[in-house]
């Protein structure tokens, strides 16, 4: 396949317009060298670099390298990302976990994805203004060594995801091949072409998710048009609870609000001239097209599945790859290729997790800079195989808790950021000294940022609805602990910081 080419112009203008990474990594190459970097490895970075590998981890993109002007690039990313069966599983969430009505279910996808991608939509309009990866940039709030928990947290969420779409992707290839191949295979083969495009970096990655959402939207409307006879007539709706409404409100928010810590990490090379309405305008498209529509998919899917024998078999112990399976079953042979198409949808959400994966263990762990980002690739696989294998068989225990959770953190960190750029730093990307991006003392010390994410947790715990945990609040009301998360870290961060500048005076 041969690279896009400019919706304006050439391939040539498509080329000029694209930030130079090889030039920019051999940069990277030489600071790592001073920085005590292995000469082994600097060795292997130039031969890598001749197949446009790119090894620029958390250190800023300097102005003048900022060049990329293909602002459509972040839509496909998220596009893709998103594109994919774990959207569809999370819909299904909604009927089978939450017991709601397709209306209800859909109305809830819809409203909470509307609010909640915003705040990730918003982020990546920072990229190009500042040229820092997201969790560099946090260190102006969370300072430089308290930004360290939030990356646990985020590494933790992105591993988690990552095993979420390893587990469906080996489901879905076992399926195909009527379980000859094991979920173990499938997932050991879904991680490994991820690790390729996310080793790889920028430019492959970018050339990636703006080709793969194509033959995933070709499946499902052949699934649509196969199957949507089923999906005519669901049953009559039920009576929604506040309770299940909000709890699975969280689910869906958790989903979509955990972009946040790593939403600027695809747009730092990026035209720092660009307006940021069109950055976000591109991204917040990226987001909402792809969930809400796979999610009330899968809501409908999941609804239809008990009163369709061949959907209702193959969906036995909450397989979504048997159910997809099932739902293409019509075309026979040529089902079993979509359905191998859709498994590996899930390869596009999962290159960019384990991208950004590998610059957060550089902020993490700050004597990492010196490791070029591929390396981290490497170790992410290592995590992701065995514990995808380990957890394949609770996915549906797994996938409700795990979302419901990580939503409660990222909740905070968003409250944090976006109240330390427009109360304490005036909307100014000029308030941002770039030069002090790895300078402990120069940054807030973060005291006050950990001390509101932390102290919100106060009223957050009892707002919890999780299998494990349901706190007094959310007997009655449901599980709102992200909108609390968000608020009371809000309220606590504006004084908390004030008292913390006037201290430390960053």
């Amino acid at each position: 396949m041969s690279e896009p080419s400019c919706k304006d112009g050439t391939k040539q203008d498509y080329e000029h317009n694209i930030p130079d990474v090889e030039k920019d990594t051999q940069s990277v190459i030489e600071t790592s060298e001073e920085d005590g970097g292995s000469q082994y490895l600097s060795v292997w970075s130039r031969k890598l670099l001749r197949f446009s590998v790119e090894a620029r981890g958390i250190r800023p993109v300097p102005l003048e390298e900022r060049t990329d002007t293909q602002f459509s690039k972040i839509f496909f990313i998220w596009l893709s990302t998103n594109f994919n069966i774990l959207s569809f599983s999370a819909g299904t969430l909604g009927p089978v976990v939450y017991g709601l009505s397709l209306r209800d279910s859909c109305l809830v996808i819809l409203f909470f994805n509307l609010l909640c991608a915003a705040l990730p939509a918003y982020l990546t309009t920072w990229g190009p203004k500042l040229g820092l990866r997201q969790m560099c940039q946090a260190r102006y709030s969370f300072g430089y060594y308290g930004v360290i928990l939030p990356c646990i947290l985020n590494l933790v969420g992105m591993t988690g995801f990552c095993i979420l779409n390893a587990i469906l992707g080996g489901q879905t290839i076992s399926a195909v091949s009527n379980g000859h191949v094991s979920w173990t295979v499938g997932i050991v083969v879904i991680t490994i072409i991820s690790l390729l495009i996310s080793f790889c970096g920028y430019k492959v990655l970018n050339w990636y998710e703006r080709l793969c959402w194509i033959p995933v939207l070709i499946v499902f409307v052949i699934a649509l048009g196969v199957g949507g006879h089923h999906l005519s007539n669901p049953p009559p709706a039920q009576p929604a609870t506040a309770v299940s409404i909000l709890s699975f409100a969280s689910t869906i928010a958790g989903f979509v609000i955990t972009y946040s810590p790593l939403s600027s990490d695809f747009t730092i090379y990026m035209n720092s001239k660009v307006p940021s309405w069109k950055i976000f305008s591109w991204s917040y498209a990226g987001f909402l097209i792809p969930i809400v529509t796979i999610q009330c998919f899968g809501a409908a899917a999941a609804i239809a599945a008990p009163f369709t024998p061949s959907w209702s078999a193959g969906y036995a112990d909450g397989n979504v790859g048997g159910l997809l399976q099932a739902m293409l079953g019509p075309t026979h042979g040529f089902g079993r290729f979509l359905t191998v198409l859709l498994s590996l949808s899930v390869t596009a959400n999962m290159a960019t997790t384990m991208y950004s994966f590998c610059l957060n263990a550089q902020v993490c762990v700050p004597a990492l800079v010196a490791l070029p980002r591929y390396v981290f690739s490497l170790v992410a696989t290592a995590i992701i195989i065995p514990l995808a294998i380990v957890g394949s068989h609770r996915f549906y225990a797994t996938l409700s808790d795990f979302l419901g959770i990580i939503g409660y953190w990222a909740s905070a960190f968003g409250a944090v950021i976006l109240l330390e750029h427009f109360v304490f730093r005036h909307n100014s990307p000029l308030s941002y000294d770039i030069q002090h991006w790895n300078a402990p003392r120069k940054l807030p010390l973060g005291a006050a940022a950990l001390a509101a994410s932390v102290m919100s947790f106060g009223l957050v715990i009892p707002c919890m609805d999780q299998v494990w945990f349901v706190g007094p609040i959310a007997k009655t009301s449901g599980d709102v602990g992200f909108e609390v998360a968000f608020a009371v870290t809000g309220v606590l961060y504006v004084p908390f910081r004030a008292v913390e500048r006037r201290l430390w005076g960053a």
